[in-house]
């Protein structure tokens, strides 16, 4: 069975109890806990969350607090993968703006300590949506979800990123252009058979990059499943997952949202076969029209290249997985289901390719 044909909320929510290598040195964290985590006090108990496929993320409880931890994965990894300390300077750095991130509490660089770089941060106790229909939702919650969504991230995209500290978090320029050159690098690193239509798009993609005309803090997977919600309200309390996060282009992260409108839903994010009048999901284009609103823009430009791209990019991060499902080193389940994926990302790149002229 697929896990598009299980419960998405089911599946993924949650913690377990790690074993084997997945259990935490426990004297080694507390150990680190009282010295770089203020207020913290023993004894903790560990668990891991059934979620999320890049790092192992688990929940410690102790008497009076719980937090996060987010550790890399045990070995090989590809060069600039599952970068934790990206991490923990996006939310270290927007913490204090307001806006909606973890509390961020310490970064440990040690492989000695749990056999891994980690960094801990604060429990953001609310919901993850882990299927875009959200179903039991009434329609006006559901509009409200998604609008809170774009706002959200219409927030991030206003950020000053001097007053963030975060002003060397990236280069100011060619967004589109270095990740392309990355993602392309990344899977040839991760590449196990010949691939024709990756190889086009490899081509096409660097010869046909959009103009950038603003540069802001971009979260890089900026999803309705990377967020956590308040429990009752529409409202976004906290943003996770900023593994790749950098400065650039803000349309990466809107178009990479709006994939959910060309994506059917299967139990996750995606609402493109869904009836979204009956349900009260926003259509894309009342999404752009808040955006743009929201960010001072007239309008977008054609987004079929952004999808090309949001696709390729797909592709090479699933492509990763494969290599690692092969060398024994992938984290999560789902990941082998998730290495099948790697053809159909390219097949829809290229569809949307050939609508923007490839």
């Amino acid at each position: 069975m697929t896990t598009t044909a299980l419960n998405a909320q089911e599946l993924f929510s949650g913690t377990v109890l790690p074993e084997g290598a997945d259990l935490l040195n426990e004297a080694n964290l507390t150990a680190w806990m009282e010295v770089h985590v203020e207020g913290f006090e023993g004894p903790l108990r560990q668990s891991k969350f059934a979620g999320g496929q890049s790092n192992p993320t688990y929940r410690i409880d102790t008497a009076k607090t719980s937090y996060v931890l987010r550790r890399k994965p045990f070995g090989k990894l590809l060069p600039s993968a599952h970068a934790v300390d990206r991490e923990f300077k996006a939310i270290a750095g927007l913490y204090p703006t307001g806006f909606p991130v973890a509390k961020p509490y310490g970064l440990c660089t040690d492989d000695e300590v749990v056999g891994s770089w980690f960094y801990v941060m604060g429990m953001a106790d609310g919901r993850t949506i882990w299927d875009g229909a959200m179903p039991g939702a009434t329609p006006e919650f559901r509009r409200a979800t998604y609008d809170a969504m774009i706002d959200t991230l219409a927030a991030l995209h206003k950020i000053d990123v001097e007053k963030a500290g975060l002003s060397s978090f990236g280069k100011p320029g060619n967004y589109f252009g270095r990740q392309v050159d990355r993602w392309t690098k990344q899977y040839r690193l991760s590449e196990t058979e010949l691939m024709p239509d990756m190889e086009r798009l490899i081509e096409w993609l660097p010869a046909t990059l959009p103009e950038q005309d603003r540069t802001s803090v971009v979260h890089g997977d900026y999803r309705i499943d990377n967020m956590i919600f308040h429990k009752e309200k529409a409202e976004v309390i906290a943003v996770l997952d900023w593994e790749l996060s950098t400065l650039g282009d803000p349309l990466a992260d809107f178009t990479y949202v709006a994939m959910a409108w060309v994506t059917d839903n299967g139990g996750r994010s995606g609402v493109q076969d869904l009836d979204r009048k009956a349900l009260g999901i926003p259509e894309l284009e009342e999404m752009v029209e808040r955006y743009c609103a929201a960010t001072g823009r007239t309008g977008l430009p054609d987004i079929n290249w952004y999808f090309a791209y949001n696709f390729f990019r797909l592709a090479g991060i699933m492509q990763g997985i494969k290599k690692r499902v092969i060398d024994g080193t992938a984290n999560s389940a789902h990941a082998t289901e998730m290495s099948a994926r790697v053809q159909p990302l390219v097949d829809r790149a290229m569809d949307f390719a050939r609508k923007a002229g490839i």
